[in-house]
């Protein structure tokens, strides 16, 4: 199969049988065989009876339905279980997202050799204030912390190779930050496109001001994951022996002191207080890091890693 589109949703029953029309109009166009994946993640209108009058007219198109909300990562992450397209595709529901940008994603998937193409609307129809200025900050703190040089990280329309999709795992709300998360698990060849972003026709936006404090969140815990994951006590070591070496100067300093000086108080100076706290947090962190060492070494996934075998070689 050329193609799987992923595609969640929640209360898009109105766009739903456009958006499959003009999908199903590209398919032909290009001769590509294909599945469209809907992953219904809720909804309260009736897109699940959509989705099946669409399944009826067209078996290309599957359905995935979540008996409550769990969220777009939980959406992607099922959609990517179930794809079996050599690229895959994700958009949004809402025909914000022009299906006719798929022809170039796929090519440069199989011809440029790319794991992920990710989608830049460079050109937006949102709000401004709300959306387009706090989304232009993340996508610049992340591009800091993650090394990985996309102006849009949160774009829903991106191509993947199967393979890219099978090798990460999108949990909690980590659908912003799947590039980082595909750079983590060794797929580093990332690319960009420039994409049409076309003005909302049905609904209204999901978008909520949680997603700003959740965003912060959400880089600082990947961020965290990816690099010690599979060695904590390379983190909590670290700042572990840096509070306790703290500490234990303070200390050798207050005791010399009162050596010298008979009349020296040690408790009551704020050092006492300092170097107690300080041995305290660095003895906690250093414990923390055994802790998780035992529990990562012990891990199933402890030696679970990509591999690519190759013949002929």
């Amino acid at each position: 199969m050329d193609l799987s589109l992923v595609i969640p949703l929640i209360d898009e029953a109105e766009s739903l049988p456009e958006l499959s029309a003009w999908i199903e109009k590209v398919m032909k166009e290009n001769n590509f065989t294909y599945e469209i994946i809907f992953v219904d993640d809720g909804s309260s209108d009736n897109s699940w009876e959509v989705i099946e009058q669409l399944r009826a007219s067209n078996p290309c198109i599957k359905g995935i339905k979540f008996q409550r909300n769990y969220g777009k990562s939980a959406g992607l992450n099922e959609g990517f279980r179930a794809a079996s397209g050599d690229v895959v595709i994700t958009m949004d529901a809402d025909l914000q997202d022009s299906p006719d940008e798929i022809p170039e994603l796929r090519r440069m998937i199989i011809e440029d050799k790319f794991d992920l193409v990710s989608g830049w609307k460079k050109k937006r129809y949102d709000n401004t204030l709300t959306k387009n200025i706090p989304s232009k900050f993340f996508n610049a703190v992340t591009r800091m912390v993650s090394g990985i040089h996309l102006h849009d990280f949160n774009c829903g329309l991106k191509a993947y190779r199967n393979r890219t999709v099978k090798g990460v795992e999108v949990y909690g709300e980590m659908h912003r930050y799947i590039p980082v998360l595909a750079k983590w698990a060794g797929f580093k060849k990332i690319g960009e496109k420039v994409v049409e972003h076309r003005a909302r026709k049905y609904g209204r936006s999901k978008f909520g001001w949680r997603r700003f404090v959740n965003g912060f969140l959400d880089i600082m815990s990947i961020t965290f994951v990816g690099k010690f994951s599979k060695r904590p006590m390379h983190f909590f070591g670290l700042w572990g022996m840096l509070f306790f070496m703290l500490g234990l100067g303070i200390s050798i300093y207050l005791v010399v002191s009162k050596i010298i000086h008979a009349d020296f108080s040690l408790t009551n100076k704020p050092g006492f207080f300092l170097a107690l706290t300080s041995l305290i947090i660095g003895m906690q962190l250093f414990l923390a890091g055994f802790i998780g060492e035992l529990i990562a070494r012990n891990s199933p996934s402890r030696n679970s890693y990509l591999v690519e075998t190759k013949t002929g070689l």
